[in-house]
């Protein structure tokens, strides 16, 4: 399990190696006042910190006490269709001093992120005659009487 060490509140750092389509979360705990009383979700904000927790998450879930890991709590999938990092900040508990987790469960979707990599090109400001062959043209001139 994961325990806080000075207060009741735990924050999560999730990157994944592809873009995840997160369709659902499961929190386990212990069943006393260590559980998880709050989650939010924040996508997409590579390390966040406690600080960065103060913003308004993606989505929140009040909790319910959940020993054996049978809730789900269903996210807003058009909300967190794309995510490649996910921060979980369980702000408060059910009144202890500490939380404990026990098991976070993600459901969803995962494919492979489409990198868009530096293409390295060359441009011609100017065009270079001898990089381009003429067949001979003969003149024709047309007098007009």
């Amino acid at each position: 399990f994961v325990e806080s060490d000075d207060d009741e509140e735990l924050l999560f750092n999730i990157p994944f190696t592809g873009n995840v389509k997160l369709k659902g979360v499961i929190v386990m705990g212990e069943d006393d006042d260590t559980h998880p009383a709050e989650m939010r979700l924040f996508k997409n904000i590579p390390h966040m910190s406690f600080d960065d927790a103060a913003r308004e998450p993606d989505q929140m879930f009040s909790l319910t006490r959940d020993p054996r890991g049978e809730l789900e709590y269903p996210t807003k999938i058009a909300r967190f269709s794309n995510v490649y990092h996910l921060s979980i900040h369980f702000p408060k508990n059910f009144g202890a001093e500490t939380t404990k987790i026990f098991y976070i469960g993600l459901k969803g979707e995962w494919t492979e992120a489409h990198r868009h990599e530096v293409t390295i090109c060359n441009y011609e400001a100017s065009a270079n005659p001898a990089d381009h062959k003429l067949e001979q043209i003969t003149p024709q001139t047309h007098f007009i009487s």
